[in-house]
C-alpha cells in the first residue's frame, strides 16, 4: 500500500526527532506542513521566511538525509512560507538542495583533486569550538593532528565523550583545518552509519573491490560514533582493513565514539587494540565556566543580548550538553523574533523547563555578593576586584563562604564569580571564615543576618 504524503513526512519527523534536542525539534519542525510531493519535489509550509532561512543555514544536511530515505534519492525540497492564515496566501522559496544519498560518496573518482567532497560541516571549526578544560586535551592533539596528519603519535584519535559535549565538533575541525592548510589532502567524514550502509550495499552489488580502493585513497579518515559498529562482523572486518592500509601508509584516523574503547562491546578484540594505539582522549561534559563561554559565543554569532542573570541561569541549570545550550538561545531568539517578545528571565525559565528539570529556587551567587556588598558599605564589583584591603578581602571571604553554604554552586562556580579565583583560593577563603567564627562572635551575628536576610 502506498503511504501518504502526511505518512512519509511522518517518517522524516520521526529521524529528526531522533537526531535533534526536543527544544530543536519542537521550534524548526514540529510546525511545519507538508503540502504536496510531485515531480520529485517535496514542498513543506513554514511560518516564516526567518524558519526557513534558519532551517537551511542550520539543519538542511539532517533534514536533506532525512528526505533521501523517505522520498528517495533526487528528491528536491523547497519552502512555501504563510503570508496570511486567514486567507491561506503564501510565497515560495527554494531550498538550497538536498544532501547526498551515503552511497553517492562511492562514485566519487580516486584521484587527488581539490573537487573532492569531504562531507564535513563548514561551520565546525577551531574557532567556534570554544576551549575549556573538559576539551583541553582533546582539542590540543586535534590542533598538533591539523598539522601534521599521520605524522602524530595520535594515531589514531579516539575521542569520546557523552552525547552533545562535541566530539563531532572537534573531529570536523580537525578535518576542516587540514583541507585549510592542504587544499589537496583527501579528507573524509562518515558516520559509522553511513559506512555500514555504504559497506552493505557494495556487497549487495559486488563492488567491494571499489568500496576498499575508494577508503584507502583517504588521507585523513573522520568516523563519526563508531559503536555502531558493534555486531556488524562484516562491517567490522572491512574497517579492520582499512584501518591497517590507512596505519601502515601514514595516513590519519580520527575515531568519535560516546564510551572509551574498554567498555565497547560487541566489537573485535583485534579492533579494540588498534583503537587503543594512538590517543583516547575524553571531552566531558562542560564545567560551569566553559557552558558560560559557550553560552557568550553563541550569542555573539547569532546576535543576541541576554543579561548577566540570564547566562548565569542557563548555564547553572543546563550541565552536560552543548547541544541543549545551542538550542535553548535558539528556542529563545525564535520566541523572541516570532512572539515579539523580550528574552527575560521569565522566558528563560520557561524555555529551560522543557530541556531540562529545574531545580527548586535557591539563593544565587548574585544575591549573596549584593547582600554582602549592601552590608558592609560596598559595590559588588568592587567586592570581587583584584583588591588585597582588609576590609573588601574579609567581605570577599564571607561571600564566598556564604555561597558555598547557600547556594548549589560548584567551588569552580563560586571561583569565577568571584573574579576568576582559583579552586584552592576558595577553599582557603571558606577555612578563614570557619576559623575565625569559632572565636569571633561579632562575626558569627553578622553572617546569621546575611543568612536571614538572604532567605527571606
Amino acid at each position: 500500500m502506498q503511504q501518504s504524503l502526511q505518512q512519509q513526512w511522518a517518517q522524516c519527523q520521526t529521524i529528526l526527532a531522533d537526531n535533534l534536542t526536543s527544544s530543536a525539534y519542537q521550534t524548526w519542525f514540529s510546525p511545519i506542513v507538508p503540502l504536496q510531493y510531485a515531480d520529485g519535489v517535496l514542498t513543506l509550509q513554514v511560518k516564516s521566511q526567518f524558519v526557513a532561512e534558519y532551517i537551511e543555514e542550520n539543519y538542511i544536511p539532517l533534514l536533506s538525509s532525512a528526505i533521501i530515505r523517505v522520498f528517495g534519492q533526487g528528491t528536491r525540497l523547497e519552502y512555501r512560507v504563510l503570508i496570511d492564515s486567514a486567507s491561506g496566501a503564501g510565497t515560495m522559496l527554494p531550498s538550497s538542495g538536498v544532501a547526498k544519498n551515503p552511497a553517492a560518496m562511492m562514485n566519487m573518482p580516486p584521484q587527488h583533486t581539490t573537487n573532492f567532497d569531504a562531507q564535513l560541516n563548514s561551520g565546525y571549526t577551531f574557532d567556534s569550538f570554544i576551549a575549556g578544560e573538559p576539551n583541553k586535551l582533546a582539542r590540543t592533539a586535534g590542533l598538533a593532528i591539523a598539522k601534521q596528519p599521520g605524522y602524530t603519535a595520535f594515531n589514531p584519535l579516539f575521542i569520546y565523550g557523552g552525547s552533545g559535549v562535541g566530539k563531532t565538533h572537534l573531529a570536523n575541525a580537525i578535518g576542516n583545518q587540514v583541507c585549510a592548510l592542504n587544499p589537496q589532502a583527501r579528507v573524509l567524514y562518515v558516520s559509522a552509519n553511513t559506512f555500514k550502509l555504504q559497506y552493505q550495499d557494495a556487497t549487495k552489488n559486488n563492488r567491494i573491490p571499489d568500496f576498499l580502493n575508494f577508503y584507502q585513497s583517504i588521507d585523513v579518515l573522520i568516523v563519526d560514533d563508531i559503536q555502531y559498529f558493534a555486531g556488524k562482523q562484516g562491517t567490522q572486518d572491512t574497517f579492520f582493513h582499512i584501518f591497517n592500509y590507512l596505519q601502515n601508509s601514514r595516513k590519519q584516523l580520527i575515531l568519535t565514539c560516546d564510551r572509551p574503547p574498554v567498555e565497547l562491546k560487541d566489537i573485535e578484540e583485534r579492533l579494540l587494540t588498534r583503537f587503543k594505539w594512538g590517543l583516547a582522549a575524553e571531552i566531558k561534559h562542560p564545567d560551569y565556566q566553559l557552558r558560560r563561554n559557550i553560552l557568550l559565543s553563541k550569542m555573539r554569532r547569532d546576535g543576541i543580548t541576554l543579561s548577566d542573570e540570564i547566562v548565569d541561569f542557563i548555564a547553572n541549570n543546563v550541565r552536560t550538553s552543548v547541544r541543549d545550550l545551542e538550542g535553548i538561545l535558539a528556542s529563545l531568539l525564535a520566541h523572541s523574533t516570532l512572539t515579539d517578545q523580550e528574552i527575560d528571565l521569565k522566558l528563560a525559565e520557561k524555555v529551560v523547563s522543557h530541556i531540562v528539570a529545574l531545580q527548586p529556587r535557591t539563593t544565587t551567587i548574585n544575591e549573596v555578593l549584593n547582600a554582602v556588598a549592601q552590608h558592609y558599605n560596598m559595590t559588588p564589583k568592587l567586592l570581587v576586584a583584584q583588591n588585597r584591603s582588609r576590609d573588601i578581602s574579609q567581605a570577599r571571604h564571607i561571600a564566598v563562604y556564604l555561597s558555598k553554604e547557600l547556594t548549589n554552586s560548584s567551588l569552580s562556580e563560586i571561583g569565577f564569580r568571584m573574579g576568576k579565583r582559583t579552586h584552592a583560593t576558595i577553599l582557603h577563603s571558606i577555612a578563614l571564615v570557619k576559623e575565625q567564627m569559632e572565636f569571633d562572635p561579632v562575626l558569627r551575628q553578622q553572617i546569621a543576618q546575611l543568612e536571614a536576610q538572604l532567605h527571606a
